[in-house]
């Protein structure tokens, strides 16, 4: 490239029409942007609840035009118009209609050659963000980037010299230290090319000194080059732990050697494969922590360009432990890869598609969609191919249909360019998964109804995950639904015929969808990805909303708080976030871990690490929307459980009697660069400030192992005489490499006594008549019983609970229940046998499991409960699972738990012990008075 003309700046602009109206342009922009950050149109009035609002949407044709002086040196070279990230676009110069492009994850080139004079001259983009030859993804929903309408990156004229190059791509190979470079040229004159690579961005040193940088020259005797350019031995190598890389610099050059065009490629000398059921690079194998990202960027509704902003966002991440960045339904710009190649991250993009692969004669085939599609996937190809940090790419999220044109399509992409690893979708065919024979990786969350390889799930897929589920332990693996013991000894078929047709979530609704295999269980042998992984809910943080200061706007986190002031229950919001967001990181904590644990498994991508905005609102992320902290977690303490080195102990739960033995294994799963020979495990149990036992472990570590069983911990549990918190630390000598694990210890014997006190579980009328006796009654409902009640459920809600509630009733499901954690008065006197913090932790899962909360909305706003379980933004219920009041001269303590079942745990036993000994305390001395029409009416 030899010269370029910067188009940014003001346009001219006209709002709306389907033909050509460059003379009645009435207003002006600048771009690059987009006219819902230049707030151009009228405004829109929609107040949207699903996701973030923007004021200004426009919708349709919208006529951007220019003009331009040329100089007369340049009016007679090769031109092309360049438009970075755009949406379906149309090109005239001054009344000459050029063309049209409809990419939209690429950039819209266009020559001009002969077509510019010398001297002043229109240049009009028609921009229209409607009709596209398929939804889309999330590069047009409004649950993410919005469908805007603009130019969002770089525009420009570039103009060549008459030989100019064009298609360079590069291929490592890393055996040999070299990469090869293919090339064409266009134009006349050329004669030779010459190459030269250096180091560009660590070790200068390497090949930059005089001498030490070869030159590979050679005649062209046709439109191409094949060339092998030799990096040397000691060539750098591109990867997570030490991401250089080279700027390679080609001369086109005329009979006289005088360089007619050059052009300068940044690449890394890498190898992204497969080894059975792990990825590799450069020949060592990795682990996917990976992240779903839809580009949600709030300020301006659409994805940055520079790469300053992508450096800063995916730093972020990085800081979390996050090394992969999976691409839902949408393909980044440029500048995002060019970010990843210089931080070492994993990038997967993603075919703007999410939907039904069908073949001819199928029901609604559209050919027209599906060879965009496939247009679509061969123009990332050519434009980020080159790329280091791309080293995977799926076909869309989701999919359904046709199985063999599924593969045929991955097969012709695999042939293409062959420097990726491909694979069919991210949990295509849900129900019904397979691996296709060109698939190098799988991405789903299940391989059958109950071998499922996730944590969490929807209702309307049900079952649930272990998250949910199971009594907290860190026993939990996938690596017996990655392969069954009975499936590795024979092949076992499920019942089911071809045409099975079933009901399914997509996106924010449903979709019938015929399964045209869904039999047979099976044991992949490729690597596994588990797909979208976490989706724990936390309240909203109404602070954020003055963050909204751009082109989007929180309308509806305001209309979530307005429902909350109706009730009456807004001072609660940031305890809400706060004890939602703490529960929700211990899910997460879990989850990630159970991912580690997992031996066969190649990798997870979160969904996600931060909020987002969309699709009912789901606020699913430790970081927001805009990736600050949210202040639930630091980063340092989040890679404790997320990162290239993790360590792990497994045991059977937190909750323990004092006396019992405590037994853990305690493991290293160790993907980071520059493995010790041996590793020094110090360990210690403490409670409060005193330590109960501890020690020093050393193990050899075998070369190339990535798992090390360290040692199996038993531990004598000290007696104690009321419940205890106690921790169970371990740390890597040496390393950042450490772990913390809260333990719960009882008294061996827990006397629980019911003697001596009026325990009911209905409000009889013997229960009333002590109560206007002035005694304390404990009013215990089953909770099978209470209709005016909410289930009990300890983990925080999936996603957020209207979209899945609206999917629940329309496939005829049980609805989620929809809560999010406990807020809890831990300061208030019934808990002095059984102290707790303010948020849901392990001692009350048993507790929880087992009860109802009572749906408070019709009492007094002054009775508060002693713990109240949170409520999502739709119903926003008051919710009491621990509640007293004065009733006339007595005094009433409610909570509907299951004491039998409660009891069966030394937790359970040990909270309503608690509350025996309030009840009969002088410190039970209810604040708010109801009347017994009220009480009733509650229950």
């Amino acid at each position: 490239m030899q010269t370029i003309i910067n188009l940014e700046g003001e346009w001219n602009l006209q709002l709306g029409g389907s033909s050509r109206r460059t003379d009645s342009c009435s207003d002006t922009i600048v771009l690059p942007g987009t006219t819902s950050c230049a707030q151009k149109g009228q405004r829109n009035e929609e107040k949207r609840v699903d996701s973030l609002t923007d004021p200004y949407l426009f919708e349709g044709c919208v006529w951007y035009s220019k003009e331009v002086e040329l100089p007369p040196e340049l009016a007679v070279k090769t031109c092309f118009l360049f438009l970075e990230r755009t949406r379906k676009t149309t090109v005239w110069i001054g009344g000459q209609k050029i063309g049209s492009r409809d990419s939209l994850s690429t950039p819209h080139l266009y020559e001009l050659t002969g077509l510019l004079r010398t001297g002043r001259q229109q240049i009009t983009v028609l921009v229209d963000n409607t009709g596209y030859p398929t939804k889309g993804g999330h590069l047009t929903s409004p649950d993410t980037q919005t469908n805007w309408n603009g130019i969002t990156g770089r525009i420009e004229l570039q103009f060549y010299n008459e030989a100019y190059w064009q298609d360079i791509r590069i291929y490592p190979n890393v055996a040999s230290h070299s990469v090869r470079v293919e090339a064409r040229w266009s134009g006349k004159g050329a004669a030779a090319v010459s190459l030269s690579a250096a180091p560009w961005n660590r070790g200068a040193e390497h090949g930059r000194r005089e001498g030490q940088t070869p030159v590979l020259s050679a005649g062209i005797h046709s439109e191409s080059v094949s060339l092998d350019y030799p990096l040397g031995k000691e060539a750098l190598l591109w990867s997570e732990a030490n991401p250089h890389l080279y700027q390679l610099t080609l001369h086109l050059r005329d009979a006289a050697g005088a360089v007619i065009d050059c052009e300068q490629v940044v690449f890394g000398l890498r190898e992204f494969k497969t080894d059975g059921d792990k990825f590799t690079i450069n020949g060592t194998k990795t682990f996917l922590r990976g992240k779903h990202d839809a580009l949600v960027f709030p300020l301006t509704g659409y994805a940055p360009t520079d790469v300053e902003e992508w450096v800063r966002i995916l730093s972020i991440s990085q800081s979390y432990g996050i090394n992969h960045y999976r691409f839902h339904t949408c393909c980044p710009p440029d500048a995002a890869f060019t970010a990843a190649d210089v931080l070492g991250m994993y990038m997967e993009p993603e075919l703007p598609f999410w939907g039904t692969v069908t073949e001819e004669g199928d029901e609604k085939h559209n050919q027209a969609e599906q060879d965009y599609i496939i247009r679509e996937g061969f123009a990332m190809l050519d434009a980020y191919g080159n790329h280091p940090s791309f080293v995977m790419m799926s076909l869309g999220n989701e999919l359904w249909g046709s199985r063999s044109r599924i593969n045929a399509i991955l097969q012709t992409y695999k042939s293409y360019d062959p420097r990726h690893l491909y694979t069919q979708g991210s949990n295509n065919h849900q129900f019904a998964p397979a691996i296709l024979e060109h698939d190098d990786f799988f991405c789903g969350v299940r391989f059958s109804r109950e071998r499922l390889i996730r944590g969490s799930y929807a209702m309307c897929d049900a079952p649930l995950g272990h998250v949910q589920t199971d009594m907290p332990s860190t026993r939990k693996d996938y690596d017996e639904h990655l392969a069954p013991p009975l499936l590795q000894a024979r092949e076992i078929r499920d019942g089911g015929s071809c045409g099975t047709v079933r009901q399914i979530q997509f996106g924010t609704g449903i979709r019938t969808v015929e399964l045209d295999d869904p039999g047979g269980e099976w044991i992949p042998h490729i690597p596994v990805i588990s797909h979208e992984i976490g989706q724990y809910a936390t309240y909203p943080d109404y602070a954020e909303v003055s963050k909204y200061k751009g082109a989007l706007k929180a309308e509806n986190l305001k209309l979530f708080q307005r429902r909350l002031a109706a009730q009456g229950l807004d001072h609660l919001a940031p305890i809400y976030f706060h004890c939602s967001g703490r529960l929700a990181v211990a899910c997460y904590k879990e989850e990630l871990e159970a991912a580690f644990r997992s031996r066969r498994l190649a990798g997870f991508q979160l969904l996600d690490l931060q909020d987002f905005p969309g699709q009912g609102t789901a606020l699913v992320g430790v970081l927001d929307a805009f990736m600050d902290s949210k202040g639930l977690i630091t980063p340092e303490e989040w890679r404790t459980f997320c990162n290239d080195a993790v360590l792990l102990a497994r045991f059977d739960r937190y909750n323990y009697r004092g006396g019992e033995q405590f037994a853990a294994h305690v493991e290293l799963v160790w993907y980071r660069s520059g493995q010790p020979e041996s590793v020094e495990l110090e360990w210690e149990f403490t409670a409060g400030s005193a330590t109960l036992s501890s020690g020093i472990v050393h193990r050899h570590f075998p070369p190339g192992e990535h798992y090390l069983d360290i040692c199996d911990l038993h531990i004598a549990l000290p007696l104690v005489e009321g419940m205890t918190s106690s921790l169970l630390s371990l740390r890597i000598a040496g390393t950042d490499i450490r772990k913390t694990y809260e333990l719960w210890l009882y008294p061996r014997e827990i006397k629980l006594d019911w003697t001596g006190i009026n325990r009911f579980g209905e409000l009889t009328s013997k229960a009333l008549e002590l109560l206007d006796q002035g005694e304390n009654v404990l009013l215990m409902p089953k909770p099978d019983g209470l209709k005016h009640a909410v289930d009990g459920f300890y983990c925080t809600d999936f996603w957020n609970y209207p979209m899945f509630r609206s999917i629940s009733e329309s496939v005829n499901k049980p609805a989620p229940v929809g809560t999010m954690g406990l807020v809890i008065d831990n300061s208030h006197p019934v808990f002095r046998s059984f102290p707790c913090e303010r948020y849901s932790t392990y001692p009350w899962w048993n507790i929880i499991t087992h009860s109802k909360s009572i749906i408070m909305d019709k009492a007094g706003r002054e009775w508060q409960p002693i713990v109240q379980t949170i409520d999502n933004v739709e119903r926003n219920h008051k919710l009491g699972f621990l509640l007293e009041c004065r009733i006339g001269a007595g005094k009433l303590l409610i909570c509907p738990v299951d004491a039998d079942k409660a009891a069966a745990t030394p937790e359970g036993k040990q909270f309503l012990m608690s509350l025996a000994h309030y009840v009969q305390s002088a410190a039970f001395k209810p604040e708010y008075e109801a009347s017994v029409t009220e009480v009733l009416n509650l229950l």
